[in-house]
């Protein structure tokens, strides 16, 4: 069966783009959905636990955001140059995008926040990434948080107040680029009446790329080459995922970026024990699923590769209705936006 991109399209107009997060984080409106039958019931984020039941478990992305927008200069000539920092590959050795990149050839230094940081290109990649090399006096996430900017998506325009507000109460692992978002909506005093409900929490972490926001180009989907991310399970989330299905609980993934995580270690692996590695997993409608049982996400951009993992386990035209609804009714879309809970 051919999928093309188009099949995944909606009109969205822009101002249903939250720009802004909602106070207090629960607070955020969530389309319920039953991925059997499609239908549909609107609630909010604070009332998730009378969707759950004992027995659950409640697998989430402790990824933590990096501020991986760096601005700065070329040494030599004192000209603007751009950082956006995309995956650690060794000690201060990072994969990055930057612009304008014909000044970023090998060998060429750029200087951050007056020097505090400095920047050498080692390597230029065929898709015009760059290996660089930094140097800083201190600890380099320490450096970081006083030189980066909070990579926020394109399609926010506001200036953030508060940088936490774009992290997870519960992110601890430095070293995504983006945040995930799923996760956004929960506050402390929810996850422990989870808990106190008798619905656990486990945690992954996979550092989130920008590839995620990377746009389909391929008309043809199945062309579509993936981005890699690197994940890590523990063994205390296998042994719980485990517990879980032994006992007929449902694992429930906060994200796509845990389901990507926890599907990956299933396909690849079979088992669930610890693993450490990089996944490129692309999650389509026809993908056989053999770990999670229900999802929760936020409201996607078109044609991305996110609302397509969606539509795999929810079925494509309970997710292409669910998002019609969600227009219909107003939602507010992307990372700042409203939640979508599928079981």
């Amino acid at each position: 069966m051919e999928l093309l991109k188009s099949d995944f399209f909606y009109e969205l107009p822009e101002e249903l783009i939250a720009q802004t997060p909602i106070e207090p984080r629960n607070a955020s409106r969530m389309m319920c959905v039953d991925r059997k039958s499609g239908e549909i019931t609107h609630s909010h984020f604070y009332n998730l636990c009378d969707y759950l039941k004992e027995g659950d478990l409640l697998v989430l992305n402790d990824s933590r955001v990096i501020p991986a927008r760096l601005y700065g200069e070329k040494i030599d000539n004192h000209s603007f140059i751009e950082f956006l920092l995309l995956q650690e590959k060794g000690d201060k050795l990072w994969e990055i995008i930057c612009r304008p990149g014909k000044k970023a050839k090998v060998g060429t230094r750029f200087s951050f926040g007056g020097g505090y940081l400095i920047a050498e290109v080692v390597e230029v990649k065929d898709d015009g990434n760059r290996i660089v090399k930094f140097e800083c006096k201190g600890n380099f996430y320490e450096t970081l948080d006083n030189v980066g900017k909070m990579p926020l998506p394109p399609y926010i325009k506001t200036e953030l107040k508060d940088n936490e507000r774009y992290q997870t109460v519960y992110s601890s692992e430095l070293g995504s680029a983006a945040a995930p978002t799923a996760g956004l909506h929960f506050t402390d005093e929810m996850l422990d009446d989870l808990r106190g409900r008798g619905i656990q929490t486990a945690y992954v972490t996979l550092h989130v790329g920008l590839g995620t926001f990377r746009p389909v180009k391929e008309n043809n989907i199945l062309d579509h080459k993936m981005h890699s991310e690197h994940y890590y399970l523990p063994r205390e989330t296998a042994e719980l995922i485990n517990y879980t299905k032994e006992r007929g609980g449902r694992v429930i993934s906060v994200g796509t970026t845990t389901c990507r995580t926890l599907e990956s270690v299933a396909t690849y692996h079979g088992k669930f024990e610890e693993h450490e590695g990089d996944t490129d997993i692309f999650i389509y409608p026809g993908y056989k699923f053999k770990c999670i049982d229900g999802l929760i996400t936020n409201f996607h951009l078109p044609e991305s590769t996110l609302i397509m993992l969606v539509s795999a386990f929810m079925g494509y035209e309970n997710t292409m209705n669910a998002y019609k609804v969600a227009v219909q009714e107003k939602y507010r879309f992307f990372s700042f936006g409203d939640a979508m809970c599928i079981l």
